[in-house]
This record gives C-alpha cells, sequence and structure tokens, in this order.
C-alpha cells in the first residue's frame, strides 16, 4: 500500500468514525442531519410527542421541538448547545408557571423573535398569552424563589465590596506611613549633616 492509498484509507474510515458518532449521538426519538460545511446538525424533533427535552447533541445548530408535548424545559437542559443558530418550539402545552422563566430567559438571549410564537397552555391566568407578554404580575409565584438566589448574590457581593473596601484602606494606610517614613528619613538626614556642619565647623574654630 502506498502512501496515497494509506491517506485515502484513513480519511474513510475517520469520516466513517466521525459519521457513527453522530448516530450514536442522535437521541432515538429524532432525526439527525449533518449540515456538511456548517459542521453541525439538524435536530429535528418535532411532532414525536414528547413531554421532555432528550438529551441533545453539542453541535447541535438547528433543533426543531415544536408540535409536541412539552410543558416545561429543565433549568440548564439547553445550556450546553453552545453552537446553536436556529431553534422552533412552539406548538406545545407549556406550563407557565414559575419553571417557565428559564425558557424564557434562554430565548431572549438565543431566539428572540420566537418569544413571540410560545404561547401558554396554563395556569388559566396566562392562557394563550405568549413568552414575550409574561411580566413579573403574571409570574409573581417566582418571588418565592428569588430570594434564595439573591441572596447568594447579595452574600458573594457584600464580600467583593467589603475586600475592595479593605484593600483601598490598607493602600490609603500604606500610603500614608510611607509618607511619613520618608518624612521622618528625610528629617534623619537633615539632622545627621546638620550634626557634621556643627562638629566640622568647630573643629576649624579649634585649629584657629
Amino acid at each position: 500500500m502506498n502512501k496515497t492509498e494509506f491517506i485515502t484509507v484513513v480519511g474513510f474510515a475517520l469520516s466513517l468514525l466521525f459519521h457513527v458518532t453522530q448516530t450514536e449521538v442522535c437521541p432515538p426519538s429524532c432525526n439527525c442531519k449533518s449540515l456538511g460545511e456548517m459542521k453541525g446538525l439538524q435536530v429535528d424533533c418535532s411532532s414525536r410527542q414528547l413531554t421532555e427535552v432528550p438529551a441533545l447533541p453539542l453541535d447541535t445548530k438547528r433543533l426543531y421541538l415544536h408540535n409536541n408535548s412539552l410543558t416545561s424545559v429543565p433549568p440548564g437542559a439547553l445550556d450546553s448547545l453552545r453552537s446553536l443558530k436556529e431553534v422552533k418550539i412552539f406548538d406545545n402545552p407549556w406550563n407557565c408557571d414559575c419553571h417557565i422563566l428559564y425558557l424564557k430567559l434562554w430565548l431572549e438571549d438565543i431566539s428572540a423573535p420566537s418569544l413571540g410564537n410560545i404561547r401558554c397552555a396554563s395556569p388559566a391566568s396566562v392562557r394563550m398569552k405568549t413568552l414575550r407578554q409574561l411580566t413579573g404580575n403574571e409570574l409573581g409565584i417566582c418571588k418565592r424563589l428569588l430570594p434564595i438566589k439573591c441572596l447568594e448574590f447579595f452574600w458573594r457581593d457584600l464580600i467583593l465590596i467589603a475586600g475592595a473596601i479593605i484593600t483601598l484602606i490598607l493602600v490609603a494606610w500604606a500610603l500614608k506611613f510611607s509618607k511619613k517614613l520618608v518624612c521622618q528619613i528625610n528629617l534623619s538626614l537633615y539632622d545627621s549633616r546638620g550634626r557634621l556642619l556643627r562638629r566640622h565647623t568647630s573643629k576649624n574654630h579649634k585649629k584657629l
């Protein structure tokens, strides 16, 4: 086998391995298709009567989850899809209680226009409203969950602020001390020179 044939065989093996790997990571309830030059996958999980979001390939660029039975998305479930460019997640019976906040915030970063296509199925007070229309009034129940996270951020920020204040105090004290030390050194040098000058003058007078 010459060098050209060897490279060809290795390339074919790598391509086959890549294809097998992509097939293995594709959820069994979805259809995955390579996007070729885009170096990613189109993952079509639409119209599969899904009740939860499946584990998705990390290199998903297009995600279709519309027309299913999804009611919520667990926090963090979609955070690993860093290459995502397109998402369709409408036509699901979304339960717009506090748990919908994750999906709402995630879509605001990934695909803000999608917020206008996703409608709530429950509770009754927000039925048929879009995620874009939901405000703090509709999601008032979430206030009971916020203080825990807010408290964590509060203590973290408080520690950072306290550390910054202590650092500034130490720097100011060090500058003040250094100036005082410099003044004392200068005074000591001045006093020493004065004494030397007086001694030298006194010796000259004695010689005279």
